[in-house]
């Protein structure tokens, strides 16, 4: 996950019959053109929010009309407090989107679109070259696919040619990928892949509202990708772990007969922001989707609070909007048969407390805008992570623990399941092997220099895989965005084991209360260490050569069969699918 992300539930009223309001702060620009997000009251009138907003100057560009959420556009500072002035019945939020422009040439000279990377995937960067391409071992084990071997993390849940693979494995079951896009034409994807079936909900934005590259130059005369492309690489590792197929070549998924759609909300550079997410959300309740995978936060604060001090009326209303329309598309998803999953965080941070996030705002809605320091106490929430449906996932290294990185808390931790951790190794030292390992698109190795002349990878982050002339990549990364798909892939078992037959959709459809409930009850139950203040000690290696020792401490309370660190337990694919 990039920042990439059930403390107490959320009701779905939490800011229900309040008015947020953006309020402006001058009159009318008259000239630069501003996006806002506005959240219809619950219920009302379509027609009534259309009118305040065309009264106020306003038009919309993009509507969710399934949950009251639109994209408006103004050149007016001022449209916040008019349009809630013109329809105080009709509207509950008005929160600010981003600025539309355009980069200076001179910014996008290097035709390159920036990246985002959080705390745990910063942990892969700067690995040695030093070992050619991989085809991986256990050629000898004609069930297992090449890089079986290599993949402990399906060892650690029984996703494994001897294990789940043996009772069930996903067929007629559609899981969607809210992420940054996917390689629809990955050899270790395309076979499952929903070409027809999956949107792109985001528009590429080249700069900020300071003129810092975001995604870069479009790649598209639209700026609109196509649905089968991941110009990112987060999506694509994802929708591998849970749905690569069983065809010779690489690794296998948690449930490798599924049907991946990609259900894209994230931008090139790793943010999801408000409207292609809700959007991606109802899409997903609306066409048959059985699962969804959400491994990010709601971008631009990590944490929303309605009523922090330290936050101007502005920004309030603008996490307060979040916060209602995300929980509105979360309660529509889960109602039309879709089991939400989510990364728990990667910020060693424990939920259940009182803490402090200096990371937010982290994308400027207007210029000048800057993340700064703020108090957050348990009111302010993480979404989607925290939004009622949801289950959290933490996770786990390949010794069990709970990886240095990621976020916990005794009741915020539904379930855990491996995401790696590079520094759970004997000597303390990082081992990227002890990452998961999953699909990469070949365009990005190449773009990013990981590749010799050859083909075969120059870093050991890399690894390829070819079966009769046809060569797949795949990359290391670590975070819980990774171990949400193994909780999710482990959700699509359950609804293969437990699902009827969809008769709108096809394919097969089940409860998400009865598949939460399958994957609670198997999960492998795992304590807290002992003490349960747990002391994580990572040698880390500097630019000179030495190495530093950095400990942190973490801890972990609750109950043997539930606790802060994994919830119910780590998730058991070999329990799902054997019943």
């Amino acid at each position: 996950m990039r920042k990439y992300v059930t403390r107490a539930a959320i009701a779905a009223g939490t800011v229900a019959g309040l008015l947020w309001v953006a309020a402006g702060t001058g009159t009318a620009t008259g000239g630069q053109e501003r996006q806002y997000v506005v959240l219809y009251t619950q219920g009302g009138s379509a027609a009534a929010a259309h009118a305040a907003i065309a009264a106020a100057g306003g038009t919309v560009l993009d509507e969710n009309a399934a949950i009251g959420v639109a994209t408006v556009t103004t050149k007016s500072d001022a449209f916040p407090a008019a349009a809630a002035a013109r329809g105080s019945s009709a509207i509950a939020g008005v929160a600010r989107s981003t600025v539309i422009g355009h980069a200076p040439d001179d910014r996008l000279a290097d035709g390159k679109a920036s990246f985002k990377r959080d705390a745990a995937q910063a942990d892969l960067l700067g690995a040695t070259a030093g070992r050619q391409a991989s085809t991986g071992a256990d050629k000898d084990k004609k069930k297992q696919e090449p890089l079986a071997g290599l993949q402990w993390d399906m060892q650690q849940i029984g996703a494994t040619a001897d294990g789940s693979q043996r009772y069930e494995q996903g067929k007629g079951v559609r899981v969607g990928i809210i992420d940054t896009g996917v390689d629809g034409s990955h050899p270790d994807i395309a076979a499952n892949f929903d070409k027809a079936l999956s949107r792109n909900f985001t528009t590429d934005i080249p700069v900020d509202a300071n003129g810092t590259t975001v995604d870069g130059p479009c790649e598209h005369p639209s700026c609109v990708d196509p649905v089968d492309e991941d110009d990112n690489g987060h999506g694509t590792h994802v929708a591998s772990e849970i749905a690569s197929p069983v065809n010779k070549l690489g690794i296998a998924g948690v449930a490798p007969e599924a049907t991946i759609v990609n259900l894209r909300a994230g931008q090139d550079a790793g943010f999801f922001f408000l409207q292609p997410t809700v959007d991606a959300l109802t899409y997903a309740g609306d066409h048959g989707i059985d699962v969804v995978n959400m491994s990010f936060y709601v971008d631009p604060w990590l944490f929303n609070c309605t009523d922090n001090p330290a936050d101007s009326p502005e920004d309030r209303a603008e996490q307060a909007t979040v916060i209602q329309a995300m929980q509105r598309a979360l309660d529509y998803a889960y109602a039309h048969g879709v089991t939400l999953v989510a990364a728990a965080g990667n910020g060693a941070t424990d939920y259940t407390k009182t803490i402090v996030d200096s990371s937010s705002p982290d994308f400027p809605s207007v210029p000048g805008e800057a993340p700064y320091t703020r108090t957050i106490p348990t009111s302010c929430i993480s979404m989607p992570s925290e939004g009622t449906h949801v289950l959290s996932v933490t996770s786990t290294g390949i010794s069990t623990r709970k990886a240095y990185y990621s976020d916990y808390g005794n009741g915020y931790a539904d379930l855990s399941a491996p995401g790696g951790d590079v520094y759970d190794t004997a000597d303390q030292k990082r081992d990227i092997t002890k990452a998961i390992l999953a699909a990469y698109p070949k365009h990005l190795a190449e773009e990013r220099g990981q590749l010799n002349p050859d083909g075969t990878p120059n870093t050991p982050s890399v690894v390829q895989s070819c079966n009769k002339g046809v060569c797949g990549y795949y990359q290391y990364l670590q975070g819980t965005s990774m171990a949400s798909p193994h909780a999710a892939g482990v959700a699509v078992l359950a609804v293969g084991r437990l699902g009827v037959k969809d008769h709108v959709n096809g394919g097969k459809k089940a409860s998400p209360a009865a598949v939460e409930q399958l994957l609670r009850g198997t999960a492998t139950d795992h304590a807290c260490p002992t003490p349960p203040l747990f002391t994580y000690t990572r040698q880390v290696l500097q630019s000179n050569g030495t190495y530093v020792t950095v400990t942190t401490n973490h801890l972990c309370e609750g109950t043997t069969t539930n606790n802060g660190f994994y919830g119910d337990g780590i998730v058991n694919a070999k329990k799902v699918a054997k019943g």
